[in-house]
């Protein structure tokens, strides 16, 4: 029996190692995360305090006086507010699984149309931040790690100081000086190259801070490695020692939240948005909050979780790839 158990152990673990398990959890877990985000939609839209017919009737009207019982009537049968809530719950759980996420209150418009027309510039900008964040991350990393000189800890203030700014005061800031002052950049940043580069430095600088610090710490513990003293002893140049063998294992607690802060530039990168007028989510939410277009926000929602899901895997995946002993587990 013990000889049993050991064999059942041993098959276990090769099983859980297997990637088609490791897999199959990940979009376990994923399908958690996003019907939990579902089920935060829909009580969104139960507990905000008002009557939710009277709020439609009230955004398609434009004004806030009080619908008769006939109109509020009407709205609860159509949108189905007058079921009970397990009803309610159930139908908005399958019109989301057939990729319905409602109708706009007031622009009368499917959901899912208004986000897919949006999305796409609030993503480039989230994107183009994280990589311009890695690479300002990084090269300040090669050349202040493990060292003490005045220009060291130059560097050093200036990464704590941008992990501390806020975006949006950084976006002010930048707005000011160099589109309203120098007019290097356009004011609004429309759709234009140039229009994005004010805009994905502020949402870069705070966030190449906070990678670098993270980067930084580890880099100089991997510093003091034998494998780093043994690649100098073979002729390897300071800058090669550091570029090729440090940074891989000194970038790995910050490729562990990426995931995280992809997710962080996306919503302040909604803000970031309203600062410079750019077209994205930004407009359309403050927008919708404003008119407590619910279906909107809640779409909006249910989106931010399934890319959350989808880039926690793809930086799982890369965690394999820059460190090939970690597991898929």
């Amino acid at each position: 029996m013990t000889l049993i158990s050991m064999m059942g152990s041993d098959a276990v673990k090769i099983v859980a190692h297997y990637p088609i398990v490791w897999f199959t959890r990940r979009i376990f877990s994923g399908v958690v995360v996003v019907w939990a985000a579902l089920t935060f939609a829909f009580l969104i839209q139960c507990v905000l305090p008002g009557d939710r017919a009277q709020i439609i009737i009230n955004a398609t009207s434009g004004n806030v006086g009080l619908a008769s019982s006939a109109e509020l009537a009407a709205i609860n049968a159509k949108y189905g507010f007058d079921q009970p809530l397990a009803i309610q719950y159930g139908r908005y759980i399958l019109r989301i699984l057939h990729g319905d996420l409602g109708e706009s209150y007031q622009q009368h418009r499917p959901v899912a149309g208004i986000i897919a027309e949006q999305i796409g510039p609030t993503i480039i900008l989230a994107v183009t931040a994280l990589l311009l964040a890695w690479i300002i991350a990084i090269l300040t990393t090669l050349f202040i790690a493990g060292r003490d000189n005045m220009w060291a800890k130059l560097l050093n203030d200036t990464q704590v100081f941008f992990a501390t700014a806020p975006p949006y005061w950084l976006a002010t800031i930048l707005l000011v000086v160099f589109a309203v002052k120098l007019r290097i950049f356009p004011v609004i940043g429309g759709s234009s190259p140039a229009g994005l580069i004010l805009p994905t430095l502020a949402l870069a600088l705070e966030l190449s801070g906070f990678f670098g610090q993270v980067v930084q710490n580890e880099f100089t513990r991997v510093l003091e490695q034998p494998f780093v003293a043994s690649a100098r002893a073979r002729g390897m140049s300071d800058f090669g020692v550091r570029l090729r063998h440090v940074l891989r294992h000194a970038a790995l607690p910050g490729i562990t939240l990426s995931g995280w802060a992809l997710g962080k530039l996306l919503s302040g990168a909604i803000l970031i948005e309203v600062v410079f007028a750019r077209q994205g989510l930004g407009g359309v939410l403050v927008a919708a909050t404003s008119s407590r277009d619910v279906p909107i926000v809640s779409g909006a929602v249910l989106i931010s979780a399934g890319l959350f899901v989808l880039v926690s895997l793809i930086v799982d995946l890369t965690y394999r790839l820059v460190d090939p002993r970690i597991k898929l587990t």
